[in-house]
């Protein structure tokens, strides 16, 4: 059972606050090499962590912050960003300014017993760290980094992935590629079929949508994160605003849905809250085929290793 999960979801389990409470219990997580959390409240001017143990004091020393500082393969952004943050780690020493922790050792644990037996396709948690244009950095298991690209995000176009995700949100996965112990994510696949999705609509109804992007045809208004209706060109209207619209038909063969713009809002929107088609209980996914079955075009994901 995997027990390697993105940094925050044990800082606050009974296991975690009662190992911490007592120097005996420290002393025995050290010798056993339990996995901790706690929160960084301080990177110093040698980019060494002060963790806060409750009564007690942590020092991450620079070496021991993440894998790869030492080796100049991962930056030392990487433990500034951590400050106000839970950070994992093993306690392997004790010191007079307080216990020594390596964040570095829990990590390459992780790598050993979890992210070395991954696979494509394996369907993951985690937790989203920071946004860039290109797309979202995640944690995958104790701070270790992995990235979803734009495109991999979902099927509705989004201009940045901050239209769909948010920093610190918990998120599902799947493995896209796999390189050593690096490993890119796909999201996509798990956000349903076009026909899944539409059956989530009927024909008739008023809705509300997000306007994504304006063609020379039409205006493509996201209804949900994998699906998308085409409604006429209007000139009030531009992207990112909140439409409401009527559904005037729902086409499966065609993977199409045609919408009537009944007014448009100039408030924000807002990320679509993310349902997830494929349950928890499943752990892996070989291949998933987003098209309609008398569609003419093909649109699915072969996992290959």
């Amino acid at each position: 059972m995997n027990k390697y999960y993105p940094e925050g979801r044990l800082i606050n389990t009974l296991e975690n606050k009662e190992t911490l409470s007592s120097p005996e219990n420290i002393e025995r997580a050290m010798k056993s090499g339990q996995l901790l959390e706690a929160t960084a409240t301080l990177c110093d001017s040698s980019h060494n962590l002060i963790v806060n143990l409750g009564k007690y004091r942590g020092i991450i020393p620079r070496e021991e912050g993440a894998v790869g500082i030492s080796e100049g393969t991962t930056r030392d952004i990487a433990l500034i960003t951590k400050v106000g943050k839970p950070v994992c780690f093993k306690v392997i020493g004790c010191s007079e300014n307080g216990y020594i922790l390596s964040r570095r050792a829990a990590q390459q644990e992780c790598i050993d017993n979890y992210i070395d037996f991954l696979t494509v396709g394996d369907i993951i948690p985690a937790s989203v760290t920071h946004l860039e244009q290109f797309g979202a950095f995640v944690d995958i298991g104790c701070g270790l980094p992995s990235l979803i690209s734009i495109d991999s995000i979902s099927v509705s176009q989004i201009s940045h992935p901050s239209d769909r995700f948010q920093t610190g949100q918990q998120i599902r996965a799947a493995v896209k590629g796999k390189s050593g112990s690096r490993i890119w994510l796909t999201h996509k696949e798990l956000l349903g079929t076009w026909q899944e999705n539409a059956n989530e609509f009927s024909c008739g109804e008023t809705v509300s949508g997000i306007v994504r992007s304006i063609e020379d045809y039409g205006i493509f208004i996201e209804l949900a994160p994998n699906l998308a209706g085409l409604a006429e060109l209007r000139r009030d209207v531009h992207e990112g605003q909140t439409a409401t619209v009527y559904i005037k038909a729902i086409i499966p063969e065609k993977m199409k849905i045609k919408l009537i713009i009944i007014d448009c809002s100039e408030n924000t929107a807002q990320p679509q809250p993310l349902k997830y088609y494929i349950s928890e209980e499943v752990t892996h996914i070989d291949s998933w085929r987003y098209s309609t079955e008398n569609s003419s075009r093909t649109i699915e994901t072969i996992f290959r290793q």
